[in-house]
C-alpha cells in the first residue's frame, strides 16, 4: 500500500497510497519528541468499525485509485486488529456514531516478516499471513503501510504512533518506504533515516530499546545472580527436580520414596528455583479441570535465608492463571498454614484434614483473578503450541510458518 500526500506523495513499497498535507516549512517534527497532548485536544484516533473502514477505504480510493483493496485490509486486520486506526477531528467526533476522516496503516511484522523487508522481498500489496505478528504477539517490526490524512488531519499520524508505544509495541522499530521526493522530505522530518534493506530505500525510525521483562516462571538466565525460576522442560531439568525434593523430603523429612515419587511428575507442570545458576528450589503444579492444585513446594536448606520460597509460589500462581485457572487448591502442612496466607490461600468452609508422610495437613484455596492475557480458545493458535511457560515469546512452530506448505510426507508418497 502507498501513501499519498495531499500535493505530494510518500509510498510504502506496492502501489496503493496515502494523503497527509505539506509540513510546515520549521522545525522538524521527530515522532520521540512530539507533543501528542496537544494535538489529542484537536484530533482523535480510534479503531474504525467495519462499515466504517469500508467508508474510509472508499473515500481515500477516489484520489488513491490503486490503494490496496478492502478484502486485503479486512485480512490484515483479522490478524491484528491494531493494524489500522482511523483519525477525526475531535469536534466532530461522536462515540455513538464514530466516523474517521483519514487513517494511519501499519503492518505489524514477525522476525520473518522483518527479514524479507529488509532483503527487499516482502510483498506489501498482498502481505503473507505469515510474517504478520497477531496482535498478542509483540512485533519484530512496524512497517507504515497507508496513510491518509489530509490537512489538519497530519498531526494525527504522531498520535497514532503514540499509540503504538504500549508495553506490546514499545521500542519496536517503524520502518517505511518514500515514492517521491515529498514523501521522502516528510519521512526525514518524522525523523526517519534512510539507507536500510536490500537496495538501501528503506526509512527506519529507531526507537528506544525496552528491556524485556519476563514473566515470574521465565525469569531464569544463565549467568544472572540473584533468585530467578524457569519451567523445567528436558530430562536434565526433571533430574534437578528428583535431586532437589530427595534432598529435602527424603534427607530431611523421611519421606518414603514411594510417597514422594508418587507418579504424577510426569504429567505436572515444574517450576525450578534458581540462586545464580545453581538449583535451589522448586514447585509442582498439576491441572485439574476447573482447579490447579499448588504443591512438593521444596527449598534446599542452604537457601532457606533467601527469597526463594515466595518466587517459586508468586511464579507458580502466575503461570496457572496464565492458563486461564482461577482456582488453585493446595494441602498445605498445618504449621506453614501462615505461610500460604500470604499469598491469599485460605483454610476454606469445610476443608478437610488429613495426615500422609508422617505430617498433618490442611486444605487450602485461593481464589483468584482472572489473568488479562489468559490463554483459551480465540488467541493466537499459535501462543497455544509454544513450550509450556514460553508463551510470551514465538518459538520453533511460529518461525516455521514462514516457510510453504508442501507436505513433504504425503506429496513423497504421491510421487511414488
Amino acid at each position: 500500500m502507498t501513501v499519498h500526500v495531499a500535493h505530494s506523495r510518500f509510498a510504502a513499497q506496492n502501489p496503493a497510497r496515502l494523503s497527509i498535507p505539506p509540513l510546515l516549512p520549521e522545525p522538524r517534527h521527530e515522532l520521540g519528541a512530539m507533543r501528542v497532548d496537544r494535538v489529542a485536544r484537536h484530533l482523535v484516533a480510534f479503531l474504525p468499525t467495519p462499515d466504517d473502514l469500508g467508508r474510509l477505504i472508499a473515500a481515500a480510493r477516489v484520489d488513491l485509485p490503486d490503494l490496496a483493496p478492502l478484502a486485503t485490509v479486512q485480512r490484515v486486520l483479522s490478524i491484528n486488529p491494531d493494524s489500522v486506526v482511523a483519525i477525526a477531528q475531535r469536534h466532530r467526533f461522536d462515540a455513538a456514531d464514530p466516523r474517521g476522516e483519514g487513517f494511519v496503516a501499519c503492518l505489524m511484522l514477525n522476525r520473518a516478516g522483518l527479514a524479507a523487508l529488509q532483503a527487499g522481498t516482502f510483498d506489501a500489496a498482498e502481505p503473507p499471513a505469515a510474517l504478520l505478528a497477531g496482535q498478542h504477539e509483540r512485533p519484530a517490526a512496524i512497517y507504515v503501510w497507508a496513510v491518509y490524512a489530509r490537512r489538519r488531519l497530519a498531526g494525527g499520524v504522531g498520535l497514532v504512533f503514540d499509540r503504538l508505544s504500549s508495553p506490546l509495541y514499545r521500542g519496536v522499530d517503524f520502518y517505511a518506504r518514500a515514492a517521491t521526493p515529498e514523501g521522502a522530505d516528510l519521512l526525514t522530518t518524522l525523523g526517519f533515516a534512510k539507507g536500510g534493506g536490500a537496495n538501501g530505500l528503506l526509512y527506519h525510525f529507531a526507537r528506544t530499546p525496552v528491556p524485556e521483562i519476563s514473566p515470574p516462571y521465565d525469569s531464569h538466565r544463565p549467568g544472572l545472580s540473584g533468585v530467578s525460576v524457569a519451567v523445567a522442560r528436558s530430562f536434565e531439568d526433571l533430574a534437578r527436580v528428583i535431586a532437589l525434593r530427595a534432598a529435602v523430603y527424603m534427607a530431611e523429612q523421611a519421606c518414603p520414596y514411594e510417597e514422594e515419587f508418587d507418579g504424577n511428575d510426569l504429567s505436572a507442570t515444574h517450576l525450578i528455583g534458581y540462586v545464580g545458576d545453581e538449583p535451589a528450589g522448586c514447585l509442582r503444579i498439576r491441572f485439574f479441570a476447573d482447579f490447579a492444585k499448588i504443591e512438593r513446594l521444596a527449598v534446599r536448606a542452604e537457601y532457606r535465608n533467601t527469597r526463594m520460597a515466595f518466587a517459586l509460589v508468586r511464579a507458580g500462581i502466575e503461570l496457572a492463571r496464565v492458563k486461564g485457572y482461577r482456582r488453585l487448591y493446595g494441602h498445605a502442612q498445618k504449621r506453614l498454614v501462615g505461610f500460604w496466607s500470604r499469598f491469599g490461600f485460605r483454610v476454606f468452609e469445610g476443608a478437610q484434614e488429613l495426615v500422609f508422610s508422617d505430617f498433618d495437613y490442611v486444605e487450602m484455596l485461593l481464589e483468584a483473578e482472572p489473568h488479562p492475557e489468559a490463554i483459551g480458545i480465540g488467541v493466537d493458535p499459535y501462543v497455544i503450541i509454544r513450550p509450556e511457560g514460553r508463551w510470551h515469546k514465538a518459538g520453533a512452530l511460529d518461525r516455521s510458518r514462514a516457510r510453504a506448505v508442501t507436505r513433504p510426507s504425503v506429496d513423497g508418497q504421491l510421487a511414488r
